[in-house]
């Protein structure tokens, strides 16, 4: 019933998808990139607003490591990297911070070579020839202790803490117990929760990591947002009930389970434990699955209240509704209806649906936003980014 597979890759990772990734290092070739994924549509050509060289190091660390971890993301198997030439995120940076996966890489510079046009007309040669290689090869049998899940909540309503988020919270347990690795972020959406998380912490160091986390998320909070800074929510989940920073984050954290948090990571940064880890990162679902994505996420969950049929470009999302409305109302953006669980379904029941759809994902079932190709790659690089 839980067996899974994947595709092997040359660093020793394991993909769930065998995707080619045609990455712009620079928001200037974003048409170069659309252009190639207009052409090659069985590739995956994401576009960005970053690249150009302004900011500190702290910034550029981090644009750094959000490209350089979607390239190693175990779910991409080539990748066709577009340069301009003179951006501070150029190929000859990016190119050797990733030369250690063994992936086969095609670069290109449009100062260098021939202008956008001809240009695009050698990435979408070196794409159509990456998809048929990657097309031949087979998925084998993988390990649970293989695979990063992460789980999200975005577009929150007061139903999400009891329905959505639980239910994940029992399959983030249930992965765990596997030995895979889970992880959850938004740290504005732990404001008011660090004493809850800290008691989790695996040992006292961890504990302090999480507290100085939300620490810092709540002061920069109250810093911009003065006497609002409680009501830092949206419209949208105010108008789904809910009142306060504070009653939001007691629903969120519980998407995480109730397993230890063994390790705090930075946003972007690969964990260097298993079991549940927390990452610091941006409370936005765009932003913060991004961070995911760049961590080595396999595959994610994210729960919606409001309804979203946002996805990742190259990570499959399994969407959880937390009431029934929203997911009769989007039924084709949402793979899981939570809603359930205040009608008469137990959340042993739920769970178990969840982990054979998850299954079933990892072996190769588009997730409605898959289908749908509802994929959205955004970042944060401006210091403090949350």
């Amino acid at each position: 019933m839980n067996e899974i597979t994947g595709f092997r890759r040359n660093d020793g990772k394991v993909g769930i998808r065998n995707h080619v990734l045609v990455l712009p290092t620079v928001s200037c070739v974003n048409g170069v990139a659309s252009r190639i994924g207009k052409a090659v549509p069985e590739a995956v050509a994401v576009t960005h607003g970053h690249g150009c060289g302004r900011g500190g190091p702290r910034d550029i660390e981090i644009l750094f490591r959000i490209l350089t971890g979607m390239m190693k993301n175990p779910n991409v198997g080539a990748v066709v990297l577009i340069g301009l030439g003179c951006e501070v995120s150029n190929v000859k940076n990016l190119a050797p911070m990733i030369a250690d996966t063994g992936k086969p890489i095609t670069i290109l510079n449009v100062q260098e070579d021939g202008g956008s046009l001809k240009t695009a007309a050698k990435g979408i040669e070196a794409a159509k020839s990456y998809v048929a290689a990657l097309g031949a090869q087979k998925r084998q049998p993988i390990a649970w202790e293989e695979l990063l899940i992460a789980i999200e909540c975005g577009g929150s309503d007061a139903m999400s803490g009891v329905t959505a988020n639980v239910a994940m919270g029992a399959v983030s347990d249930w992965l765990v117990d596997r030995g895979a690795t889970v992880m959850f972020g938004e740290n504005t959406e732990m404001i008011g929760t660090a004493h809850v998380l800290a008691r989790r912490a695996k040992d006292r160091k961890t504990g302090e990591e999480i507290e100085k986390m939300v620490d810092r998320a709540e002061v920069l909070t109250r810093d911009i947002m003065g006497e609002l800074a409680s009501l830092v929510i949206s419209p949208g989940n105010m108008d789904g009930g809910m009142s306060s920073i504070a009653e939001k984050s007691m629903g969120c954290i519980v998407k995480g389970g109730t397993s230890v948090i063994h390790e705090v990571v930075d946003y972007g940064a690969v964990p260097a434990r298993s079991g549940l880890v927390l990452q610091d990162g941006p409370g936005y679902d765009a932003d913060s699955m991004s961070g995911f994505a760049a961590s080595g996420a396999q595959l994610m969950f994210f729960s919606t209240g409001r309804g979203t049929p946002a996805g990742f470009p190259t990570v499959p999302v399994i969407k959880v509704a937390s009431n029934s409305r929203v997911y009769r109302a989007m039924e084709d953006d949402i793979d899981v209806n939570a809603g359930l669980l205040v009608e008469g379904k137990s959340l042993g029941e739920l769970r178990e649906e969840m982990i054979e759809r998850m299954v079933r994902v990892i072996n190769g079932e588009p997730t409605k936003p898959e289908a749908n190709d509802m994929g959205v790659f955004t970042f944060m690089t401006i210091h403090p980014p949350f």
